[in-house]
C-alpha cells in the first residue's frame, strides 16, 4: 500500500470513537477524576474542544464512557451530549445491586442517549464478588432485557476471569472489553495458559466485543509510535476476536498522558487498513453499532440501520 492509497482509503471510512471522557474541573462542585495533580488532563473535556481535535481525523462521532461515580454526573453527561450532535451515545455509571439501581436504570434509560455502564476495576469495586450476590445479577439481566450494554474497566487477568463468569449468567448481556491493548499477559505456565483459555472463551461468544485502545505505552520513558512495536499484541487480540468483534476508541483526554490524538489514531489506523478496507470499516464504525446501537444524530456520520437489521437477523 503507498502512501496515497492508504490516504484515500483512511479518508473514505469514517469513524466513530467508541471511547471518551467528558468533565469539567471548572465546575464548582469539581470532578472525582482527574487529579488536580495531573496537568495534562485537569482541564474541561467536553464535545467542542472534542471535535476541534478529532473531526479534521475523520472522526464523525463519538461515545463517552462515564469517568464519575457521582449519580448526578450521569445526568451531567446527557445534559451535555445532547447539545452536541457529535456524541451519539453515553456509557454511564451505576451500582448493579444497589436497592436504588433500578430506579436509577429507569431514569436514565428514558434517555435515548444512555446506553448501558461501566463495571470493573475502577473506584474499588470488584466484578467478581458482585457476581455471587443475586441482586447483582438479577440486576445485570434487568440491564440485559433493556438491550444495554456493559463496559467493563481496566482489564487484568482475573477480570477476563470474571466476564466469562458474567456472560455464563447472563447470555444475553452485549459486554465491551474495554483497553484490553493495556493488559500484560501472565508471561507463561499455568497463568498464562488459563488466561488465554479464559480469553478465548469470550472470543467464542458473540455478544462479547473488544476496544483496541489504550494501545499506546510508554517504554524507558518513550512511547514508540511504530506499528510494529504493537503488531504481536494487536496480532494476539485480532486471532482471538477477529474482524467483527473489535471496536475502536481513543481514550481521550486520558490518552493525551501518552500522546496527542493524531499520533493514537495512526498506529491502529495503519494497522486495520493493512487488512483491507472491509475489516477497517468494521473496527472504525460498523462493530460499533451492533455493540452500541447507537442512532445517526448528524448528516456526516453513518447510517447503523443496515447494521441493526443485521445483527437482528444473525446475518
Amino acid at each position: 500500500m503507498t502512501m496515497g492509497e492508504g490516504g484515500a482509503q483512511a479518508a473514505a471510512i469514517p469513524i466513530i470513537d467508541t471511547h471518551i471522557h467528558l468533565f469539567d474541573p471548572t465546575r464548582p462542585q469539581g470532578v472525582p477524576w482527574p487529579p488536580k495533580d495531573n496537568a495534562v488532563l485537569y482541564k474541561p473535556a467536553l464535545p467542542s474542544r472534542y471535535r476541534k481535535i478529532a473531526a479534521p481525523l475523520g472522526i464523525k462521532g463519538a461515545i463517552e464512557v462515564e469517568c464519575s461515580t457521582w449519580v448526578e454526573d450521569n445526568q451531567w453527561v446527557l445534559d451535555v451530549a445532547a447539545k452536541d450532535t457529535i456524541m451519539v451515545w453515553t456509557i454511564g455509571d451505576l451500582e448493579p445491586g444497589k436497592p436504588e439501581f433500578p430506579k436509577q436504570l429507569e431514569r436514565f434509560h428514558r434517555n435515548p442517549l444512555f446506553r448501558g455502564i461501566r463495571y470493573g476495576n475502577l473506584w474499588g469495586r470488584d466484578l467478581g464478588a458482585e457476581l455471587a450476590k443475586p441482586p447483582f445479577v438479577a440486576d445485570v439481566k434487568r440491564m440485559a432485557e433493556a438491550g444495554l450494554t456493559l463496559d467493563s474497566a481496566n482489564p487484568n487477568p482475573k477480570l477476563i476471569a470474571d466476564l466469562v463468569r458474567l456472560t455464563d449468567l447472563v447470555p444475553d448481556l452485549r459486554v465491551v472489553v474495554d483497553h484490553l491493548p493495556q493488559l500484560t499477559p501472565p508471561a507463561e505456565g499455568a497463568a498464562r495458559n488459563a488466561y488465554m483459555a479464559d480469553l478465548r472463551e469470550l472470543g467464542k461468544r458473540p455478544q462479547v466485543y473488544v476496544k483496541i485502545s489504550e494501545v499506546l505505552r510508554k517504554v524507558d520513558g518513550k512511547v514508540p509510535t511504530d506499528v510494529n512495536f504493537y503488531r504481536p499484541r494487536l496480532d494476539e487480540i485480532f486471532g482471538v476476536f477477529g474482524e467483527d468483534r473489535v471496536l475502536y476508541g481513543s481514550d481521550w483526554p486520558n490518552s493525551d498522558n501518552w500522546a496527542e490524538y493524531p499520533q493514537v489514531l495512526s498506529v491502529v489506523r495503519q494497522y486495520f487498513l493493512a487488512k483491507g478496507p472491509a475489516a477497517a470499516e468494521k473496527y472504525f464504525w460498523r462493530n460499533s453499532a451492533a455493540a452500541y446501537r447507537w442512532v445517526k444524530r448528524e448528516a456526516g456520520q453513518p447510517s447503523p440501520a443496515a447494521v441493526h437489521r443485521e445483527t437482528r437477523t444473525g446475518g
